[in-house]
């Protein structure tokens, strides 16, 4: 079990109201970003498609926890590492957006 970071627009990162950061949006974010590399990911069956970005210039040996996982208007990443964390409070101000963890706390600086 992990514990979850979130970039989101809305107040809470669990809210299904509320303003989304698109497929588009995220795509367009981590192109402009030379230290992300996105990797598109079909989802099974009829459900949406999940963009995954990975840190690029993150330590080889410190590469777990540096996937971002677009998925339903929020980018995610599981147990980020502090590097990766200080990227996802970079790449949220590029979307006009927040850091959240699972508990509904900011991570902003």
């Amino acid at each position: 079990m992990g514990y979850n970071i979130h970039i989101t627009r809305g107040d809470h990162w669990w809210d299904d109201e509320g303003p989304e950061i698109t497929a588009a949006q995220w795509a367009a974010a981590v192109e402009a970003d030379t230290e992300l590399e996105m990797i598109p990911q079909p989802a099974g069956g009829n459900g949406p498609q999940h963009w995954i970005a990975r840190m690029i210039t993150h330590p080889p040996e410190d590469r777990l926890g540096t996937a971002l996982c677009w998925d339903s208007g929020t980018v995610s990443a599981k147990n980020p590492t502090d590097m990766l964390l200080a990227k996802m409070r970079q790449t949220a101000l590029a979307l006009d957006a927040r850091v959240q963890g699972d508990d509904g706390e900011y991570y902003d600086e």
